[in-house]
């Protein structure tokens, strides 16, 4: 099969005929093995590029070959390079001579001058030798002297292939390269390039579908509103590219862009950006050339069960990729593989079409190579792609690399990095020889090369694919590079391995596998002449001190520096800086703003800077930092905290920070409770102050943590930025909170804290006296050394006297002895004392009350007087429990007393009345202590005799002690009271029991009232029980009877199954079955759901949905549920773990909780509101489902869709519209035509798709978007219309897109349907809905004397330009003398533009198309006075201009000559030309629109003596004026005289006609200001052009309008006045500032009545809702004016009251106001208040009726009183307390009259509010009192 003809290799580039060739391993026949010739091995820097080839020399003769010349070639015979031929016919010698030819050639070219070579490593090496290739191959006009022949073998002409590593130089747009991930950012991604280069990846260069995910989130992120935020969320999270890639990862990039970063200037470093793209990556790959075991880079277009389809990127969709799962790799799982994702992969097979790549991603199967995983066929040159594995034979090596051919016609070279000449100690001619076939990977392409040529890499780590090299074999795991050896380590030991002159050093670290790489330029800090292999310092085998400064995973190198100013760095980068650590710095910046310095930029190293705040400058607070701190000053720091992704520092330059010794608490895990350490205040508020320490690490300090001494505000003892020592009082790591601490720890140590706890309530300490204080005295307890305090009162049981006698004789330093332990505050670490005779008395018997379990019923006990309140006294005792005296309970001589005869800590003794043990509660009494003779020991139960088990009047008076009570035991119980939930009962003396309200029915049948099933039960009813256990109320379960504390409580049940039955069967959770029915009972309501109880011990849960089918119910579930009502409730869930169960009350709804697969389109089901905003409604159908409602599916009727109606956790009823199951979303509805009735009205039907829709249809819609194209209207939940530009309106609108906004209700026809395409067009013209639409008035529409509305377009000084309503764009000029009927100067004081106003047309000028107008009053009159005033204005204009009035005029006149020759010029046609006009001339504007405007011309008017323009009517041509260059006409004139005599009548023309305004009021600036001519004094008046202004949102001018009426009103109309001041307060409040008020209020004040205006002004607080400033000004106002009017404290209270909820400081106020008024307002005053406890919601009608009682007693005879009680009452309707009140007053002794009177109003209320049989009463009391007191006067 060899040929003995040998071929020439075919080129690397098309042929001419433009196609690629084809090779093949058995198609091609081999090239010549060598192409080139090698430079000297000697000497690296000589390089072979642009040598002469051996074809010709240089006298263009062939060089004839040697006769010595071996016949033998360099191939071994027994392993031929290529089977077919192709050899080399050069022996060694003729290689030898071509070697030694190329040197020769280049020492030639050096003595001409030219640069010598450097090492191809670096970049200006590759600049010398491009441009020796040049100068060698471009023609030469003359040719050279020739040269003896020294050739003796010839060659044919071929170019050389230079071997090359990458460079920033080499690397352009469109290069590939193959790279490993080494850093994973939040938006790109770093790849790992050979010879020590990084690119960058963004997101959006990674895949189609990646970015389609961006820009997708983008777009929510404008909009703003997401339609689902839940998945909108998980996208984000979808988004996070460490679930794309892994670090080590090898993938295949196209370069993009090498430019410099301009952030670092000139002088910066490149930034390469990659594009990973597959349609880059596999930029030039044809459909076919994707061939088995070549590589292509591949990303995820979808995941599927069995595999990955992918997407290559070639072809278009034709060529397509599928990956199995299996071919994933041992360690990745299909299941975390998202759609986008990017791997290199291997091609595995070819579907039969060659349409489908069959892919895998395991690199450690595509990396063994030993089972054939490289490229061994190609069909074309673009096959041979970065990552791809290829087999070639090797055709030279040289000192920078080794050269080779692929299937004979592809060059590669491998540079020195990736020739493994790092790795090893052996020389590239040891290692590799020519004709070696060695495999290799591709690791990059060089587009620009001549030859073309790609690089490979023989390194055995990229060949298997492995992420970084190791000692052993290829599939051998060690530790990682980085963590053997991390970045910044300094070796004191770095062994010279390898010395490449011109290049640098390799060097040995101590990591197997692995060595450094020394750059040339990082040897050493000075400039390096020479390096040599056995010489020098840096020879081979020498030692040096060197720091690693990165890492390089494809080079598999560690980047290394020796230089010393590298090694002395403290720092390389951040990473290195450690919290907490001490570093010096320079101060680079001080950062200042417009409150002075505040920061500093400390550089703590090259390129490592922080930021020192403001208040880390110092311990103290400097007012001139600048002083201290210079730029380059050198400063001692210590590192905060640091954020690695943001790359920052922050430090701190205080020195008790710096130089404190203390622990660095950068970390809550690492803290223990006592330690130490200083920490700077960042906050102080009223309970504490926040303590940041380094990094995260905050505390808390609070107030009673701070001194030992009490501190009132934190703010006068501490401040911000202060430095203070604290010690950890508790942390909790997992919560990452902890408290600290400023007390000394020799306040409080570890055996005083001991001592705190092991003191028991109520024994007895002795203390020393260390302080006295007004009221209390401190004393430090012996032994322990805690901190106790004394009050007085606590002193004795006398009186308050006798108690401050006693504190009298008390001294510091003084022991003092007995004293019992009442309270303990382990918070605070404090006790509190006493020394009360009763108390201790109490203590040594046993009976004193330590805890609530020693509270028994009818026991006495003794205590202090904690508060005095109006019902009743709150008595305390040991240990903080507290009952209650009520004033019933009271001496009956204690109730006439002031506090009932109290005072704070008094002694009392009383009963215990009786005990509610649910709620912790009990009453006290002093009534039965006082009245009964036995001996309190009888009554009583004591805790000892309990717990001896004796009982005391048992109810069923058979059991004997308490150990009868047995499970199962039947026995009877008293009913105490009657809860909602529970009856509480008695079984004996001091034995209580509960019986709940499950264990009362059988069925829900025997409820007769379901609401309060237990409203039938009342107190002292005896019932059967039966005895369940003890009940818990903490963990709702029964415990045995064996588990009884002090005082237990038994659970009962009175069922009567259960008291019939038996054996007692005790309910539990795990006898619960799923979708059993049960009675169950409301325990609790919240927000969502109900919780009901089964039995005691069982309880459950109904969410609100599950409640009931009737969703009008769940509006107010408290109400229609309350707790205690009965239901029937089936299980749909049992949690045995967490003892609960889920009940659902829709018994008739279908079994099971509701999924997505139950609904369907026209379900009607309740739903409740999660979410509201302006567009859509979400709604919760169950805790898995939920749906949106549309703002078009909200109403029947567009106009009153509003989803704001709603409010979150609101129950409404939805109505199923559309389920999209793929994507699991359900569109809702809430028209009342689907969820309540079809037959209701319906003002918008439904639209659901293209088809709802017809030409010419009439429909309402929202605005969905407004784009640059036209307006988007949604008319259904999934169809939307549009409505172009020139369909929005009939009218021009200048900015249309200002009308329209989104959600904005629109009505519209449509004009067009598109079913095939859903396209539908609509127009909002009106001309197009209204049939009886008038089109716009156009200027051929207007005629003189007509009466038009429109708004002030713009102002001159001479007039104003007016804009007609509804025109198309037709406007006209106002002149001022047209203005008002008075003398106008200034236009612009009268108008504004958007002033709307109403003008007569005076003028029509058609062929100018001008309209003149007028404002004035007196044209809006009879058709007769208007005539008569148009002659009289023309005979005006003539006598002010033959008075010489025309020639003030003249500049104006010119003015408006000066525009009209400017428009004559230039035309406009549009509204942009009018403005441009407009503001040229400042004075005249036109508009020449087709169909309207006005126009101002300076052409001279016909006549001699007429020319100009007329300022008369402003008429545009006919009026009288003069020319420039004319004098003014004589006196004598004829013409002169008619003014003369109309000038006369002018007075009579300016008359004030502001009554003759439109019936519909003022309609304009013009408008007000005619008004207030006549009516300067009315404030209505200026208000309403006040308003007028704001609806213009003229805020300014409105307040200017106010100043302008205070100045303006007279001095005498101090009302009008007063009305202007409010309104000023009202216009400050809404529109101004705080200061802004205050200025007005404090001026009001000065001219008003000053507490006028204070209550004004709280009344304006307090309709605006601003509370705590309607607060603020009554406290202020009270103290100013308390003593000037009783309704200032009576509108105080109400405010307290009723607006803010504050009872108890409106209760203050009545005290106050009785002491500021004299003794006859009393009366009123305190009735005024009572009054007020009856109608506030938030009063007390007790304290109401206390204080008319105690106005009665002191005022029994006043009828008026007991009326307007009797009303209160009434209001209440409490009918017995009503006729208790009837009844007291009938039967007092009252005249004729008022009894009458009283008997009606009696008998009146039992007509309406009583009931017969009352009435009946009152008559019978009536005629009984009559007969009475007939008897009394002698009568009968």
């Amino acid at each position: 099969m060899a040929s003995t003809k040998r071929k020439s290799a075919p080129s690397l580039e098309r042929d001419r005929s433009g196609k690629k060739p084809k090779l093949s391993k058995h198609a091609l026949g081999a090239p010549p093995l060598v192409k080139i010739s090698s430079a000297e091995k000697s000497k690296p820097s000589k390089q072979t590029a642009g040598l002469p080839t051996p074809e010709h020399d240089q006298s263009g003769k062939k060089p004839k070959l040697s006769k010595s010349t071996p016949g033998a070639t360099v191939l071994r015979q027994e392993e031929p390079a290529f089977p077919r031929g192709g050899a080399s016919v050069l022996t060694p010698l003729e290689q030898k001579q071509i070697h030694i030819q190329a040197k020769n050639d280049v020492l030639f070219e050096q003595n001409t001058g030219k640069k010598a070579p450097r090492n191809e490593y670096e970049d200006e090496e590759t600049e010398a030798l491009d441009q020796i290739e040049d100068s060698s191959t471009k023609p030469k006009r003359k040719p050279r002297t020739k040269r003896k022949p020294d050739h003796v073998g010839q060659l044919p002409k071929e170019k050389v292939v230079r071997v090359e590593g990458l460079s920033y130089k080499r690397l352009g747009p469109g290069s590939l390269v193959l790279g490993q991930v080494s850093q994973i950012n939040q938006y790109d991604i770093a790849l790992s390039l050979p010879n020590n280069l990084t690119g960058y990846v963004p997101m959006t260069s990674m895949s189609d579908r990646l970015s389609k995910k961006v820009e997708r989130l983008a777009e929510q992120e404008e909009d703003g509103v997401q339609d689902n935020g839940e998945a909108s969320d998980s996208e984000s999270k979808d988004l996070d590219l460490k679930s794309y890639f892994s670090v080590g990862q090898y993938l295949r990039a196209s370069v993009v862009s090498t430019e410099k970063d301009s952030a670092q200037g000139t002088k910066g470093k490149r930034h390469i950006e990659l594009s990973i793209n597959p349609q880059h990556a596999n930029a030039g790959l044809q459909n076919s050339d994707p061939v088995v075991n070549s590589m292509v880079q591949a990303s995820v277009k979808s995941v599927e069960d069995h595999g990955l389809v992918m997407e290559l990127g070639v072809g278009g969709d034709v060529v397509r990729g599928f990956m199995s799962s299996r071919e994933l790799g041992p360690n990745s799982d299909i299941s975390r593989v998202h759609e986008g994702a990017v791997y290199l992969c291997l091609v595995t097979g070819l579907s039969s079409n060659g349409n489908v790549v069959k892919l895998s991603a395991d690199l450690q199967k595509a990396g063994d190579l030993r089972k054939g995983h490289f490229l061994t066929d190609a069909p074309t040159v673009d096959c041979f792609l970065p990552g791809t594995a290829v087999e070639f034979v090797v055709n030279d090596v040289t000192p920078s690399g080794v050269v080779g051919k692929a299937m004979g016609v592809f060059d590669m070279t491998a540079d020195l990095i990736h020739s493994e000449a790092a790795a090893g100690s052996l020389s590239l001619d040891e290692k590799y020889s020519v004709g070696d076939k060695i495999k290799g990977r591709i690791i990059c392409t060089f587009p620009d090369a001549e030859p073309a040529k790609v690089g490979i890499s023989l390194l055995r780590h990229i060949l298997s694919f492995e992420t970084y090299p190791t000692s052993k074999s290829p599939r051998s795991t060690t530790e990682p590079p980085t963590e053997a050896l991390p970045i910044s380590t300094i070796v004191a030991e770095a062994r010279v391995a390898r010395v490449e002159p011109g290049l640098g050093l390799f060097v040995d670290l101590g990591v197997k596998g692995v060595r450094g790489y020394v750059h040339i330029s990082r040897i050493t800090d000075g400039k390096i002449e020479t390096l040599a292999q056995d010489s020098g310092p840096y020879r081979a085998g020498s030692v040096h001190k060197a720091r690693v400064i990165g890492y390089n995973y494809m080079d598999g190198l560690y980047i290394v520096s020796m230089e010393p100013k590298i090694i002395a760095q403290p720092f390389l980068s951040i990473d290195d800086v450690q919290v907490g650590q001490l570093v010096k710095g320079t101060i680079q910046k001080i950062l200042v703003n417009e409150n002075g310095i505040n920061g500093i930029i400390v550089s703590i190293s090259e390129g490592i800077t922080g930021l020192v705040p403001e208040i880390h400058f110092s311990d103290i607070h400097l007012q001139h930092p600048e002083r201290k701190f210079k730029e380059g000053a050198s400063v001692t720091a210590r590192v905060l905290s640091k954020v690695l992704a943001k790359r920052q520092l922050r430090l701190t330059l205080k020195k008790a920070l710096v130089n404190s010794d203390d622990g660095i608490w950068q970390s809550y895990d690492a803290l223990e409770i006592g330690a130490e350490a200083p920490g700077t205040i960042i906050n102080i508020t009223a309970s504490g102050a926040i303590v940041q320490f380094y990094g995260p690490v905050r505390g808390f300090l609070p107030v009673s943590q701070m001194s030992e001494s009490y501190i009132d505000d934190p703010k006068k003892h501490f401040r911000a930025g202060q430095v203070v020592k604290v010690r950890i009082v508790s942390v909790d790591p997992t919560e990452c909170r902890m408290i600290v601490s400023c007390k000394t720890p020799s306040v409080f140590d570890t055996k005083q804290q001991e001592h705190l706890q092991t003191l028991a309530i109520g024994s007895f300490v002795s203390g020393t006296v260390s302080e006295k204080t007004n009221d209390e005295i401190i004393l430090e307890v012996q032994e322990s050394g805690l901190k106790a305090m004394l009050p007085f009162e606590h002193l004795t049981d006398g009186s308050a006297q006798k108690a401050a006698q006693a504190a009298k004789k008390i001294r510091v330093g003084q022991e003092m002895k007995e004293l019992i332990v009442l309270n303990k505050t382990e918070g605070k670490r404090l006790l509190q004392l006493s020394s009360k005779p009763s108390l201790l008395k109490a203590a040594r018997s046993g009976r004193l009350v330590r805890s609530f379990e020693d509270i028994q019923e009818g026991a006495e006990v003794d205590g202090f007087v904690n508060n005095v309140t109006s019902t009743g006294i709150f008595v305390h005792f040991a240990g903080g429990t507290a009952g209650l005296l009520l004033k019933t309970q009271l001496p009956d001589e204690a109730l006439s007393k002031p506090d009932f005869g109290m005072r704070k800590n008094q002694s009392i003794s009383a009963l215990v009345l009786s005990v509610d043990h649910a709620q912790q509660r009990f009453l006290l009494t002093m009534k039965l202590k006082s009245s009964t003779n036995a001996p309190v020991s009888e009554k009583k139960v004591s805790k000892n005799s309990l717990a001896e088990g004796s009982l005391f009047n048992p109810v069923d008076e058979v059991s004997t002690s308490i150990d009868d009570f047995t499970v199962g035991k039947l026995t009877k119980a008293r009913i105490n009271s009657v809860k909602e939930t529970q009856l509480n009962v008695q079984l004996a003396n001091g034995v209580q029991g509960r019986i709940d309200v499950s264990m009362v029915f059988d069925n829900l049948a025997d409820i007769k009232n379901r609401k309060n099933p237990l409203k039938s039960f009342r107190p002292k009813q005896v019932l059967s029980v039966r005895v369940l256990g003890v009940h818990d109320s903490r963990n709702h379960r029964f415990l045995p009877i064996s588990h009884r504390g002090k005082a237990p409580v038994i659970e009962l049940t009175t069922r009567p199954k259960d008291l019939e039955s038996v054996e007692l069967e005790i309910l539990t959770v795990e006898k619960v079955q799923v979708n059993s029915v049960h009675v169950v009972f409301v325990s609790n309501v919240s927000e969502d759901s109900i919780w009901v109880n089964l039995s005691p011990n069982v309880r459950g849960r109904i969410r609100a949905l599950d409640l009931s089918d009737d969703v009008s119910l769940l509006t107010d579930m408290a109400k229609n549920f309350p707790v205690g009502s009965a239901l029937k409730a089936k299980v749909t869930n049992v949690d045995v773990a967490n003892n609960r169960l889920d009940f659902t009350a829709r018994l008739t709804s279908a079994a099971g909780p509701l999924t997505f697969d139950d609904l369907s389109v026209g379900m009607v089901l309740p739903g409740r509101v999660t979410k509201v905003n302006e567009r859509q409604v979400m709604v919760q159908l169950n805790e898995k489902v939920s749906g949106s409602v549309n703002l078009v599916d909200i109403a029947d009727d567009y106009s009153k869709a509003d989803p704001t109606i709603y409010e979150k956790n609101q129950i409404i009823r939805v109505c199923v519209k559309h389920v999209d199951a793929p994507n699991k979303k359900i569109l809702l509805s809430t028209r009342p035509s689907r969820v309540l009735s079809s037959s209701l009205p319906v003002e918008d039907r439904e639209i659901n798709a293209t088809s709802d829709v017809a030409v010419n249809d009439i429909l309402q819609g929202f605005v969905k978007n407004v784009a640059s194209s036209g307006v988007f209207i949604s008319l259904g939940s999934n169809v939307t219309a549009f409505v172009r530009v020139s369909d929005l309106s009939d009218l021009y609108l200048k900015d249309w897109k200002s009308h329209f906004e989104i959600d904005q209700l629109v009505k519209g026809k449509i004009i067009e349907v598109d079913a095939a395409v859903n396209h539908i067009q609509m127009s909002l013209k009106q001309s197009h809905i209204d049939k009886d639409y008038k089109p716009p008035l156009t200027f051929n529409d207007v005629t003189v004397g007509q009466v038009v509305t429109g708004k002030i377009r713009k102002v001159a000084d001479f007039g104003v330009f007016v804009v007609v309503d509804n025109s198309a764009n037709v406007s006209g000029l106002c002149h001022r003398t047209q203005m008002a009927d008075g003398k106008v100067q200034d236009p612009q004081k009268l108008f504004e533009e958007g002033d709307v106003v109403k003008a007569r047309v005076l003028k029509v000028d058609r062929e100018k198309k001008r309209i003149s107008l007028g404002l004035k009053a007196s044209f809006f009159k009879s058709e007769e006075d208007v005539d008569e005033d148009e002659e009289v204005d023309d005979t005006i204009l003539d006598a002010m201009i033959t008075n010489g009035r025309a020639d003030s005029e003249d500049s104006e006149v010119d003015k408006i000559e000066e525009v009209l020759a400017a428009d004559n010029n230039e035309a406009s046609d549009s509204w942009e030309g009018l403005d441009e006009v407009e503001d040229a001339a400042s004075d005249v504007s036109m508009d020449d629109a087709d169909d309207g405007g006005i126009a101002v011309n300076g052409d001279k008017m016909h006549g001699e003596a007429q020319q100009g323009l007329s300022a008369g009517g402003f008429d545009w041509e006919g009026g009288l004026t003069l020319s420039k260059d004319q004098e003014a006409p004589s006196e004598t004139d004829d013409e002169t005289s008619q003014p003369k005599k109309k000038k006369k009548r002018r007075a009579e023309i300016q008359i004030d006609r502001t009554g003759d305004l439109d019936a519909h009021g003022p309609q304009s600036v013009a408008d007000f200001e005619r008004l207030l001519l006549g009516q300067p004094n009315s404030s209505v008046l200026w208000l309403s052009y006040m308003a007028f202004q704001l609806q213009l949102s003229e805020v300014g001018l409105a307040r200017a309008i106010g100043e302008r009426a205070l100045r303006t009103i007279h001095i005498r109309e101090q009302g009008e006045k007063l009305n202007v001041w409010v309104a000023m307060l009202n216009l400050e409040n809404t529109y101004g500032t705080d200061e802004s008020v205050d200025a007005i209020f404090k001026r009001a004040c000065q001219h008003c009545d000053s507490l006028d205006i204070h209550e004004r002004l709280i009344s304006i607080y307090i309709q605006s809702g601003q509370h705590e400033k309607a607060d603020a000004l009554f406290t202020a106002t009270l103290s100013k004016h308390g003593s000037a009017s009783p309704s200032l404290w009576l509108n105080a209270a109400t405010f307290y009251l009723t607006t803010i909820a504050a009872p108890s400081r409106a209760h203050a106020l009545l005290p106050r106001a009785l002491q500021s008024f004299p003794q006859h307002t009393h009366v009123d005053l305190t009735r005024s208040f009572a009054l007020l406890e009856y109608s506030s919601p938030n009063g007390d009608p007790e304290r109401g009726r206390t204080l008319f009682e105690n106005l009665l007693s002191t005022f029994p005879k006043k009828l008026d009183l007991w009326t307007v009680y009797a009303d209160a009452e009434i209001k209440k309707a409490d009918k017995e307390r009503i006729r208790e009140l009837f009844e007291r007053v009938s039967k007092g002794q009252w005249k004729k009259k008022q009894m009458q009177f009283w008997f009606g109003k009696w008998e009146k209320w039992e007509g309406s509010g009583g009931d017969v049989g009352g009435k009946e009463r009152v008559e019978r009391l009536a005629e009984e009192w009559v007969r009475r007191e007939a008897e009394r006067l002698g009568k009968i």
